[in-house]
């Protein structure tokens, strides 16, 4: 199975790339919800959470995020615990699903892509890039914050700069218009790339 992995900070449109590849008939893949979803339903890792962040990570609902959300809040080490729980779980959940997909390639869409090294798992890697001005009003617009929230988040993220170093290509997202052609290309050229492989 040819694998994609497509990334891209607040507001660059990755969900909107990984939509219209949707259409197109590829199985996208799309981690941050599928951790949540594993926090919230495996055994395994609700034990880990609640051995390294205490009982308070779960509640009568589940997963308890804003206490969790407290705990690793500015605290780099306590991000570091959880994420050495949640991404090894994700990856092996991503490979399982893999073997149960039938498009051409699949996509695998991750805001933390190379921070959490998922590149190693994908034969490819796409970064969606976008003005900030332009994400700033996007995600403002979206989410209904102000913009020091927006900025605030975009400061936690890798930079545009640091993404087009990595990924093997970058889609630049200015116009929706423009977007729609810009997707078939690369549709088609993955397409080509997944047969050759």
């Amino acid at each position: 199975m040819y694998k994609i992995g497509i990334t891209g900070g607040i507001g660059s449109g990755k969900s909107t790339v990984c939509q219209m590849l949707r259409e197109r008939g590829v199985a996208v893949y799309e981690s941050d919800s599928r951790a949540k979803m594993l926090m919230q339903e495996s055994d395994a890792i609700r034990q880990q959470i609640i051995a390294t962040f205490g009982a308070e990570s779960y509640n009568e609902q589940g997963l308890d995020r804003a206490f969790l959300a407290r705990c690793v809040f500015g605290n780099a080490e306590a991000l570091q615990r959880l994420n050495a729980i949640v991404h090894p779980a994700v990856r092996e959940d991503f490979h399982k699903w893999c073997d149960e997909q039938r498009s051409p390639y699949v996509v695998l869409e991750s805001a933390i892509l190379f921070d959490a090294a998922f590149e190693n798992e994908v034969n490819a890697t796409l970064a969606v890039l976008a003005p900030l001005e332009l994400r700033v009003q996007r995600t403002m617009q979206r989410d209904g914050v102000t913009r020091e929230q927006v900025m605030q988040r975009i400061e936690h993220q890798m930079s545009d700069d640091e993404l087009h170093a990595k990924a093997h290509r970058t889609l630049v997202n200015m116009r929706q218009d423009y977007l729609e052609s810009d997707v078939e290309q690369l549709h088609k050229m993955f397409l080509y790339e997944a047969q050759s492989h």
